[in-house]
């Protein structure tokens, strides 16, 4: 077999630069080099280097169900790497449109469940959108760019909340699950949070709000999120729905540390340097900002976010008194999310740390699809989208 040959092809078919194939096979600090010289038949990798590339998956781990046993239908909005669909895909949830407008997430969305998200969704009619009984989106919170004189439907043009009103306006979805910063509650003092509401009502659902922390589920992460469900009142206006009651299991944050990683995520004597520094400036200031360093046995850590490729400061892991901290690892971060271990990160380790950053706590969402389906299977709530689908796909046979 020529290696050098065998490895380009399986990189160009799976559509990753050598950057992104060599930090998603975790080949250290300058592994886009060491993967240019293996294409190039100057070296060859390891037997165990080659097994890791041959056995990195090119079918999506995540596909649809089959139609046959599919119980409902969803759209995925403002997708991410799929997050939200992935607990009621679990359910038994179809995905009929998705919609993701960064190049770099729709790589990881496809090598996951094997489609390319729609663009951006300011540019798709609502009228394209398909017929759909769950509404998914975690939207991003731009400032209201008409807060003042008008109210409800109207006061949310111009946001990209105004994306989601309009879909759900035209499709009618029998329920929406919408998920967002725990700031969006006192956004503009709390009018942002009003107008979402005032609009969501003025649509005719029934609306339940509530923030809930990923350490309350089981997630190793002080991470706390607004989640929105409503219901369509003109389906029934009395669907029996609560939100998830917390586990409060005991977490620690050793349960996702790899037991050894690469030097390139220790970070450097002047990052260190400028942390420590930074950190005595806030303290004199009398303020707590500056870095934070865990340990295995730290219950949890704090939030991770979308800047953590930048320095890692909120989430390092302390490595002992003779050592540097360092980041966590792409994988580490999708553990801490709560991510399946099958999940392809199939990007660089700097636009991997801006997915999960933005993504959410898995094992929340899943928490929240149990009791939405289980309450909207109680009252025969769900339309049924899923026979004409099947129908279809017989027609095309």
């Amino acid at each position: 077999m020529d290696v050098g040959k065998y490895i380009k092809e399986k990189r160009k078919r799976l559509g990753l630069t050598q950057k992104e194939f060599a930090d998603a096979l975790g080949l250290g600090k300058h592994g886009d080099r060491t993967l240019r010289r293996w294409e190039n038949g100057e070296t060859n990798p390891s037997p165990l280097e080659l097994k890791c590339i041959q056995e990195f998956p090119e079918e999506p781990p995540f596909p649809n169900p089959p139609l046959e046993e599919a119980k409902f239908t969803i759209v995925d909005l403002f997708a991410g790497i799929g997050g939200i669909r992935l607990p009621f895909q679990k359910l038994g949830g179809y995905t009929v449109f998705s919609s993701e407008w960064d190049k770099f997430a729709q790589k990881t969305y496809r090598a996951n469940f094997g489609e390319t998200p729609a663009g951006d969704i300011t540019k798709i009619h609502e009228k394209d959108i398909p017929d759909h009984n769950i509404l998914l989106a975690g939207f991003p919170c731009q400032p209201f760019s008409q807060a003042g004189l008008k109210r409800g439907f109207e006061d949310t043009r111009g946001t990209l909340f105004f994306d989601i009103a309009r879909i759900i306006a035209e499709k009618r979805p029998d329920a929406f699950l919408l998920e967002n910063v725990k700031q969006l509650r006192t956004h503009d003092k709390g009018r942002t949070l009003q107008k979402i509401e005032s609009t969501l009502h003025e649509l005719d659902y029934t609306l339940h709000i509530e923030v809930l922390r990923a350490a309350d589920f089981g997630v190793p992460q002080n991470r706390e999120r607004i989640y929105i469900v409503g219901f369509n009142n003109k389906i029934n206006p009395y669907v029996p729905f609560q939100f998830p009651t917390p586990t409060y299991e005991p977490t620690c944050v050793g349960s996702i540390l790899e037991p050894e990683v690469d030097e390139k995520y220790t970070i450097s004597d002047k990052l260190y340097e400028g942390h420590l520094r930074r950190k005595e400036m806030h303290k004199k200031k009398g303020n707590g900002f500056g870095f934070s360093v865990f340990t295995a046995e730290s219950p949890y850590t704090n939030t991770l976010s979308a800047r953590y490729y930048k320095d890692g400061s909120e989430i390092l892991i302390d490595q002992g008194p003779n050592k540097n901290p360092r980041k966590l690892t792409p994988r580490e971060c999708a553990r801490l999310q709560g991510f399946p271990e099958e999940f392809v990160i199939p990007v660089s380790d700097t636009q991997a740390y801006r997915q999960f950053g933005n993504s959410v706590a898995i094992p929340v969402v899943q928490a929240i699809a149990n009791e939405m389906i289980a309450a909207m299977n109680a009252v025969n709530f769900l339309t049924d989208y899923i026979t004409p689908l099947k129908e279809r796909k017989m027609q095309l046979v």
